[in-house]
């Protein structure tokens, strides 16, 4: 069947990821250099999708306003989803644009063109629904899928805590119209209308849904420091790598270590080590004898002579000063209301931090977004917004 139509569900915050998300939803968080949601578009058209409609919600203002009304030429529709109400919500705003079967993928996550594509190939006149399946032998806090040897679904769970042999949702479905239908009449539970529950309706009203497991990468990032995860995945996967923009000044004693992405007007000074595995957003400055190190540094950072960031993941606008050391993971680390011990990140500073240099990051450090931290202070544990650390 052929499908060349998407649906991007990209209307959440991802409250996991705060303090990231303070300023912008999770789809637009770096992956690399690059926001989630514009390597989703780019999977979408490498798998011959050339009509484009997007849910925002959450800051959505900041997906279209980076984005505009068309990405390499394809156009771009949005629907606005004003209250998160969950994803088969989202779809139902999206019917208006829906005609015939349709891919439907999430904003936030990873998916390989191999992975839509096999869905695409899958899906027959005789389904409701495919849905798309990657083999995980620890689904965790994801939805599980039990499939049949036919590929006919049996059962979709969420955060599954049996053993069964269950297949990894990847979040890739393509749908036919029927499927708004059954959202439509479903009731919220709890409190959101769900794509998991409407087919899961599906299955319990006798109609057929597909499920087809794919040799495509997939990955998510829930928490902070899955976003180094990502960009090691991404390098691996050969997305990013070994790239220094041709408007970045990278002095003659500087050493750039592979794989590494380097973003345009970035300057990476005298006696500098970048890399491996470091991602350099648009306008970062590294000042002289700096190492920086398996680390997400997004735009208009500034990491200062003789600091150390190793592990660490900032947001935009992040001064961290003179001689301050992030010396890496793992750490522990609380986000909400859950701890986690041995997280894998140095320290997570968020939009606008300061810190006027000398300051030591214990590992696993979280900062909130326009604190401002003074010199020679130690930082640990997590630090709420607009707030002033002293040393």
């Amino acid at each position: 069947m052929s499908v060349s139509s998407a649906v991007v569900l990209a209307a959440g915050e991802g409250i996991r990821l705060r303090p990231l998300t303070r300023n912008r939803p999770k789809p637009m968080l770096p992956a690399g250099t690059r926001p989630i949601l514009e390597h989703v578009f780019d999977q979408l058209i490498a798998a011959d999708i050339d009509s484009i409609a997007v849910v925002v919600g959450y800051r959505g203002d900041r997906i279209r306003s980076y984005f505009g009304s068309s990405y390499r030429e394809i156009e771009l529709t949005y629907v606005e989803q004003e209250r998160q109400l969950g994803t088969g919500h989202a779809l139902r705003l999206a019917s208006s644009v829906i005609d015939g079967a349709t891919v439907v993928v999430n904003g936030d996550q990873f998916v390989d063109s191999r992975i839509i594509k096999d869905v695409v190939a899958t899906h027959e006149a005789d389904a409701a629904a495919t849905i798309g399946l990657v083999n995980r032998q620890e689904i965790g806090e994801y939805g599980g899928v039990i499939l049949e040897d036919d590929g006919s679904v049996v059962e979709l769970v969420e955060n599954p805590q049996d053993d069964r042999a269950y297949r990894l949702n990847a979040g890739v479905y393509v749908v036919d119209p029927n499927l708004l239908e059954t959202i439509e009449r479903l009731d919220m539970t709890p409190g959101e209308h769900s794509l998991v529950d409407a087919m899961t309706t599906l299955l319990e009203d006798g109609e057929t849904v597909r499920g087809v497991v794919s040799e495509g990468w997939w990955i998510d990032a829930m928490y902070p420091w899955d976003l180094l995860a990502v960009s090691d995945m991404l390098f691996d996967a050969g997305v990013i790598g070994d790239e220094v923009a041709a408007s970045a000044i990278v002095h003659d004693s500087a050493i750039v270590r592979s794989p590494v992405v380097v973003d345009r007007d970035c300057e990476i000074g005298p006696g500098a080590v970048v890399g491996p595995h470091a991602c350099l957003g648009e306008n970062t400055t590294v000042g002289s004898n700096a190492v920086v190190e398996r680390s997400v540094i997004d735009a208009d950072t500034r990491i200062g002579a003789n600091a150390t960031a190793i592990d660490c993941v900032t947001g935009v606008g992040v001064d961290l000063g003179h001689g301050t050391v992030v010396p890496g993971g793992p750490g522990d680390a609380r986000i909400g209301d859950r701890f986690f011990e041995d997280a894998p990140i140095g320290a997570l500073l968020a939009d606008r931090v300061t810190d006027n240099g000398g300051v030591t990051y214990v590992p696993g450090a979280i900062v909130g977004a326009a604190v401002t931290i003074e010199a020679g202070a130690t930082v640990r544990g997590t630090i709420d917004d607009d707030t002033e650390v002293h040393s």
